[in-house]
């Protein structure tokens, strides 16, 4: 028959929340009446989480846990989940009660009446610090701008994917925050819907200056991987030309110049720029030529498409 649901939480120090998350958790999925599995991956906790969840393990067959031998990531732990998930249907959700259990049965229900493939929680009225909501503010709309997805929330832990939608993801650095944006460029419909956020009780948060970073240079790999990934020829020999245009164009002026009002060359700065945007000009195209040739060996290699089948 199978698993028609399962739950992936990433958890790291966190040993007042699990059992409590847990027992909550239990209490939604059996009001379902549908079969599931639990799966907290530990990102090798410094604290008590693992043993607490191995204890609750130990007394319920539904509920998996994964240890990883250090600290990997809210992303690798993702992948983790999603690699060793059996549901049709797959949840994640934060280990530190800020997600509500409560409103996977409307998200179940979002994701199929209306047949789309992830639903993606909105914390509509968060209960985070101010500088931590403001800044989460722009970043999204920053994220939007690159793009071009709608999601008013992309931080949000708490999503619904069909299994499809997820069996082959490539997740790695801060990319779990933008599985959204990789969905909708590979033509899974995403929607969203409005969710509890709940202020976090105890533990201490783990978003800091590193995660922004890190997520901003990923922001930067998901947008370039979204429009050139197939061809990065377009981005890489189109600036290539563009800067080897301009050298051309001071290269041509200097020369006429030179021909027509007897004007030097060696001793004006200008030239010096000139040959410099035409080396740099030709470079990119050489860079644009070369990864158009490595992409086509990774897809011929892994044996993976440039697209994707619906039916």
């Amino acid at each position: 028959m199978g698993i028609d649901i399962s739950v992936i939480i990433p958890a790291y120090n966190e040993e007042q929340n699990v059992i409590p998350l847990y027992k909550e958790l239990t209490q939604v999925l059996v009001s379902l009446n549908r079969s599931y599995e639990i799966i907290f991956i530990d990102d090798a906790s410094t604290d008590t989480t693992y043993q607490k969840i191995d204890n609750l393990r130990a007394s319920d067959p539904l509920l998996k846990v994964i240890k990883f031998r250090k600290n990997f990531g809210q992303s690798a732990a993702m992948k983790a989940g999603f690699d060793h998930a059996q549901g049709k249907i797959i949840i994640t959700l934060d280990a530190d009660l800020q997600n509500d259990p409560h409103d996977i049965p409307q998200m179940i229900e979002k994701l199929e009446q209306e047949k789309i493939d992830v639903v993606c929680g909105w914390r509509f009225d968060r209960k985070d610090p101010f500088f931590k909501k403001i800044f989460s503010r722009y970043a999204n709309r920053f994220r939007a701008f690159l793009t071009g997805e709608t999601i008013h929330d992309s931080g949000c832990t708490l999503r619904i994917y069909k299994q499809d939608a997820v069996k082959d993801i490539e997740l790695y650095g801060e990319l779990h925050r933008y599985i959204p944006a990789l969905l909708l460029w590979m033509g899974y419909k995403v929607g969203e819907l409005k969710t509890n956020h709940r202020e976090r009780a105890s533990g201490k948060s783990k978003y800091n200056w590193k995660r922004i970073m890190k997520g901003f240079l990923d922001l930067l790999v998901i947008s370039f991987w979204q429009k050139y990934s197939a061809r990065p020829m377009h981005i890489f020999g189109g600036t290539g030309l563009i800067i080897g245009g301009i050298g051309f164009i001071i290269a041509l002026y200097l020369g006429l110049s030179r021909l027509i009002f007897g004007m030097g060359l060696t001793e004006r700065p200008l030239f010096i720029v000139s040959l410099v945007l035409l080396v740099v000009g030709i470079q990119f195209i050489a860079l644009g030529i070369i990864a158009d040739i490595l992409v086509r060996i990774y897809y011929k290699q892994t044996g993976k498409q440039s697209y994707l089948i619906e039916k």
